[in-house]
């Protein structure tokens, strides 16, 4: 660590502790309470960056504030239970990671809501505009349907006559029909043609979604969302099975055999969320702190799925890629 790192801690630290000393004063230290949609393993990366920036700016946990963690385990019933509990505890702030964030909102109007990986804040309702939210809630939106055409054009690339697509989608997310929707528009506008549509709204469905394959497509578009991103393993051991490469949000899923990736950088929207945090700690509104939109995207390619499924991956591509996984 320089001398300028070193300098810039302290600082944070030093501006955190009257926060902090006041709310000793009443007995505990700031509390956050941080609901992640996917698992404790499967959100590592993630919380990981949210915890680093947050002792960047002197909040330490267990030392000059409290983080309560909730995991949705892909199960839609934890929002509700989570976000009465974080009533309950009276958390200073609420962390939500997409999908929740309406039950966290519909639980209380007093508690900020910093919320993340949310593809359409103002469409659900969270906030009156990305500009001036208004209300408790804000936080960053991660554009991932706008990403849709891309993520296509990079299976053409690489997908020898690429015309056939799968989409695995559950259609119990708020989000589902959007991106569905621009998968079935980028389809057409690129000749590709969706033969196979695979629908869950359970774990259980997952494997019997796949009997359903009619064995014509060449490759697997995987809307992200809690509950396919929570079992993306189980997804692309079936996907291998039917010797399909797939399409998939962000790069935390390839080492378990994803094929490639492409989508907002996840830890730098986590490490952001944490500088929401910050300001609504000493004392900003959230509703006064505009919505933000992804800055960082990650391409990620997997050579070694690539050579399982008899793929080569352009030279080009690799260059182009952010991670290439062997």
């Amino acid at each position: 660590m320089n001398r300028r790192d070193v300098i810039t801690l302290l600082g944070g630290a030093a501006a955190a502790w009257p926060v902090a000393a006041r709310a000793q004063e009443k007995g505990k230290l700031p509390t956050i309470g941080f609901f992640g949609n996917t698992s404790a393993s499967g959100g590592g990366p993630w919380t990981a960056a949210f915890v680093q920036r947050l002792g960047e700016l002197g909040w330490i946990n267990g030392r000059t504030a409290t983080i309560v963690y909730r995991w949705a385990e892909g199960r839609s019933e934890t929002y509700a239970e989570a976000a009465a509990e974080f009533v309950r505890l009276k958390v200073d702030v609420i962390v939500s990671s997409g999908v929740a964030t309406p039950a966290m909102k519909q639980a209380t109007s007093v508690i900020p809501i910093v919320f993340t990986l949310d593809a359409d804040p103002v469409g659900r309702g969270l906030v009156a505009s990305l500009a001036r939210p208004g209300g408790n809630v804000t936080g960053l939106s991660s554009q991932s349907t706008e990403l849709v055409g891309k993520r296509l054009e990079l299976l053409r690339e690489i997908v020898p006559g690429f015309r056939r697509l799968a989409v695995l989608t559950n259609v119990g997310f708020f989000g589902s029909a959007q991106e569905v929707g621009e998968i079935q528009a980028a389809a057409r506008k690129l000749g590709i043609d969706i033969v196979d549509m695979l629908e869950v709204r359970k774990p259980e469905d997952i494997t019997p979604a796949f009997a359903t394959l009619t064995g014509k497509a060449q490759a697997l578009y995987v809307c992200g969302d809690n509950l396919t991103n929570v079992f993306q393993n189980r997804i692309n051991i079936l996907a291998l099975g039917a010797r399909l490469p797939t399409m998939l949000n962000n790069q935390t899923f390839l080492p378990t055999g994803g094929f490639i990736s492409y989508g907002p950088n996840f830890p730098d929207l986590f490490r952001r969320a944490a500088d929401y945090v910050d300001k609504i700690l000493r004392g900003a509104k959230p509703g006064d702190l505009p919505v933000e939109q992804p800055t960082k995207f990650v391409m990620a390619v997997n050579v070694t799925v690539a050579k399982a499924l008899g793929l080569k991956v352009p030279e080009d591509i690799l260059a182009r890629a952010d991670e290439v996984i062997e």
